[in-house]
């Protein structure tokens, strides 16, 4: 653990810290400090209650017997409703903390388009979905566990050193012609007895980390496979793809297996230490405390006070033994995290230099180069305008750069340099070859991205009526996974259908009709034509048939020129 990695940790930790949230959060948290400080108290209590009935057991103290055991049961009432109050209050926070933490992720995540950039800037984020739901609510969890966990064991610490050092009381050891005499040297075993065994506690489990990362990861790759599956089972049934999937499946599950062994192992010898090092700290007390208990020094119910005591002192030095497993998981959990915001700042400083403009009234293109992140020019200088109502095609082969240049003009690729000038206030839909349905019911699906745009069911069953959708006009409020239900060519007449509902100022169309037959091409195109005369149109497409849906045509030669001209 160096410096680096410490402010990592805290650059994750504060935030919520020092939110707009932070009085309400540390008014909890201090409360849950104050439980597990009375809590300890109650120990305290009970270690003194320790020695006075086992004295009274000694005596054969009948009358002292019952209110010992009356006292015991209060002190442990309350212990009890400290310790579920204590665990409550904790489990708040976390809920907290990890809401303020998801959101601020997931608006990160999603801002500036920073979850598509992250995939084309080809960074090594892995699972972002699982950073944000599993990892989050881990380091939550672990840090609040192990803080606490640590605070409760100093305080514990404190409070027991003294008690055991009274309790210790001297002994003389000879050594030669030599006494010496040690106070207090219960306290200096037990100091001795933790540091031996944290420091093999470490030796033994310091592959956990990097084992716990690991299997996080290749447990998120077989679970994120197995989705691909499910939402491309159509393409894989046509294929009969199922025996080079199931390779697929048996090669990121033996990395799961075989790593989950090499964490069993490794766990199974910390397990040995750690149970070996906790069944000698029972014994390990009463071996040194015995020689002053049978030379009479102390009564029997001193001795169990004093094994006690050293118990909670032993328990506190052994903290990070006893937490290794818990500190491993934290630590990879850290290193995650860390990795996955430290990607998305990168991807937000990605420097472009491409100028955009929001005035005027036409879609201005002026001295456009598009690059691939390599450097590769796949257009150069390029000029055109369009104003309302004009519509564009661009041809050319494929791997061309079409799609990668409406991305550009569409603001979403910031490899390139030029001048992109856009109509302030305008809105704009994308329709791209295999359309984006969301989870919902229909009317959701047919207004993506919009949420409240007023219009009418009568208005909305003539729209799925006009591109050929009749069969869903009774079924608007219905909630299936419409991109498994629907066919390819019906989610392409969907998205038309999207355009007709929303009726956006300019729309971009990457090959949106291409599952549809031309006579159904023809239609589609025609309604946008007659509905949204004043719309921009810019599509990409192969077909000759779409020439007669536009007025200009800009071809892409795939050397970085381009022939721009009147269809």
């Amino acid at each position: 653990m160096n410096k680096k990695f410490l402010a990592d940790f805290w650059r994750l930790f504060k935030g919520y810290w020092s939110s707009d949230e932070k009085w309400k959060a540390r008014g909890l948290l201090g409360a849950v400090i104050v439980l597990n400080f009375a809590a300890v108290y109650i120990l305290v209590l009970l270690n003194q209650w320790y020695n006075t009935f086992y004295t009274a057991l000694q005596d054969y103290n009948y009358e002292a017997f019952w209110p010992l055991i009356g006292r015991f049961t209060l002190l442990a009432v309350v212990h009890i409703a400290i310790a579920v109050y204590a665990i409550y209050l904790r489990q708040m926070v976390e809920i907290k903390w990890r809401t303020w933490m998801t959101t601020r992720y997931l608006e990160h995540w999603m801002d500036k388009q920073t979850y598509y950039k992250l995939q084309i800037l080809d960074y090594d984020t892995d699972n972002p979905d699982q950073r944000i739901s599993e990892d989050i609510n881990q380091f939550v969890s672990l840090t609040l566990q192990l803080a606490l966990g640590f605070l409760k064991q100093t305080a514990t610490l404190g409070a027991f050193v003294m008690i055991l050092w009274n309790l210790s009381g001297i002994i003389r050891v000879p050594f030669g012609g030599y006494e010496f005499t040690i106070y207090g040297y219960m306290v200096w075993l037990s100091l001795i007895y933790a540091i031996a065994g944290t420091y093999l506690t470490h030796r033994v489990g310091r592959e956990l980390i990097h084992l716990n990362y690991d299997q996080q990861r290749y447990e998120a790759d077989f679970r994120f496979n197995m989705v691909r599956v499910r939402e491309n089972g159509e393409s894989i049934a046509f294929y009969r793809g199922e025996e080079p999937e199931k390779t697929g499946f048996s090669e990121r599950f033996a990395k799961v297996i075989k790593n989950y062994w090499s964490l069993m192992r490794r766990e199974k010898a910390l397990t040995w230490f750690t149970a070996g090092y906790g069944q000698l700290a029972i014994i390990f007390p009463l071996l040194f405390a015995a020689p002053r208990y049978f030379a009479k020094e102390m009564a029997l119910g001193g001795l169990m006070q004093t094994t006690s005591a050293f118990g909670r002192v032993q328990d506190a030095l052994s903290f990070f033994v006893d937490a290794y497993t818990s500190v491993a998981q934290w630590l990879a959990v850290v290193k995650r995290l860390v990795g996955f915001t430290e990607h998305m700042q990168l991807v937000e400083n990605v420097q472009s230099d491409l100028q955009f403009k929001k005035n005027g009234q036409v879609i201005a293109i002026e001295d456009l180069t598009v690059d691939l992140p390599s450097g590769q020019v796949l257009l150069k200088k390029c000029s055109f305008v369009l104003k309302q109502g004009d519509k564009l095609l661009i041809t050319g082969a494929s791997g061309c750069g079409k799609s990668t240049l409406m991305r550009t003009i569409a603001g979403i690729w910031p490899f390139g340099k030029g001048n992109i000038t856009i109509p302030l206030g305008t809105s704009r839909l994308f329709l791209p070859q295999r359309p984006y349905l969301p989870l919902g019911n229909l009317r959701t699906v047919l207004f993506y991205p919009e949420k409240n745009i007023a219009v009418s069911d009568h208005e909305i069953q003539n729209v799925l009526q006009l591109c050929q959708l009749g069969q869903l006009i009774n079924r608007l409020d219905v909630v299936e996974d419409w991109s498994r239900i629907l066919s390819l060519g019906e989610q392409q007449r969907i998205a038309f259908a999207r355009v007709l509902l929303i009726r956006p100022d300019w729309t971009f169309l990457d090959e949106a009709s291409s599952a549809l037959d031309e006579a159904t091409e023809k239609i589609m195109y025609q309604l946008l034509a007659e509905n949204l005369p004043q719309m921009v149109m810019i599509s990409i497409g192969h077909r000759d048939t779409l020439k007669q849906h536009h007025q200009t045509k800009l071809h892409l030669t795939g050397d970085g020129a381009f022939i721009l001209g009147n269809i």
